[in-house]
C-alpha cells in the first residue's frame, strides 16, 4: 500500500465512525397512510458538539417553496434563490428567526443565519399561498421523510431522545428513552395519531402574476 492509499484509508476511517448504526423510521397517519415531510431527530442523552455544516437552500419555483420542509442544525446559513420569473418577498415572524428578504428574483438575496433552535414558518408577502417550514435542531442526527413516509438517520449506537415534528402535528411526538442499538439497521413504524392533514387545494392568486 503506497503512502497516498494509506492516507486515504485513514481519512475514511476518521470520516465514518466505526460504530455508526442506521435507524429507519416509517411514519404513518391514523389511517395507516405514509406521511411525508416529517422531521425526526435523535438528541443524545449526553450533549455533544455540533459538527459544521455547509449552507442549505430553500428555492422558490412555480410560486412554491422547495422543499416545503427543511431540517437544519443551529448556526446553518440558508440561501433563498428565486427560480421564478416573478419576484418574491420572503419573510418570517417566528421567534426562532425573524427576517425579511424584500422583493427580488434570482440569487440576489443574502443568505440567512439560523442561530436559534425552533420552528421557522416562512411566507411570501406577495403570494399568500406560499408557505414553508424550517426546523432548526440542536443535534447532528436528523432526517425528513419522503413520499413513502420513510427516513434514515445514521448515528452511533446509544441512548437518545427521539423527537418527531410535522407542520400539522399539534404537539411534538417524543420518546425520551430511545435506544439505538449497534445493529446495521434498526427499523421502527410510528403512527402519528394526532396528525391532521389539510385537504389538498391550490388557491388562485391572479394579483400575484403582476409581480
Amino acid at each position: 500500500m503506497n503512502v497516498f492509499r494509506l492516507i486515504l484509508f485513514v481519512s475514511l476511517l476518521i470520516s465514518f465512525p466505526a460504530f455508526a448504526a442506521q435507524l429507519t423510521l416509517v411514519l404513518k397517519d391514523k389511517e395507516n397512510k405514509p406521511v411525508k415531510d416529517v422531521v425526526a431527530a435523535l438528541v443524545p442523552a449526553v450533549s455533544e458538539e455540533l459538527a459544521g455544516t455547509p449552507p442549505a437552500e430553500m428555492d422558490q419555483r412555480e410560486k412554491m417553496f422547495m422543499p416545503h420542509v427543511l431540517a437544519i442544525k443551529v448556526n446553518t446559513l440558508v440561501r433563498f434563490p428565486n427560480s421564478d420569473d416573478i419576484r418574491h418577498h420572503v419573510y418570517s415572524f417566528s421567534p426562532a428567526k425573524k427576517f425579511e428578504l424584500r422583493l427580488y428574483h434570482g440569487s440576489t438575496a443574502e443568505p440567512v443565519l439560523f442561530d436559534k433552535p425552533g420552528t421557522v414558518v416562512l411566507g411570501c408577502n406577495i403570494h399568500d399561498s406560499m408557505v414553508a417550514y424550517i426546523y432548526v435542531l440542536e443535534t447532528n442526527y436528523f432526517a425528513v421523510s419522503d413520499e413513502q413516509g420513510k427516513l434514515q438517520i445514521n448515528a452511533p449506537g446509544g441512548r437518545y431522545q427521539l423527537q418527531i415534528q410535522h407542520p400539522h402535528l399539534p404537539d411534538m411526538y417524543s420518546e425520551p428513552e430511545f435506544v439505538l442499538t449497534d445493529e446495521p439497521n434498526q427499523e421502527k413504524v410510528i403512527a402519528l395519531e394526532k396528525l391532521t392533514l389539510p385537504a389538498s387545494t391550490e388557491p388562485v392568486d391572479e394579483f400575484s402574476t403582476l409581480f
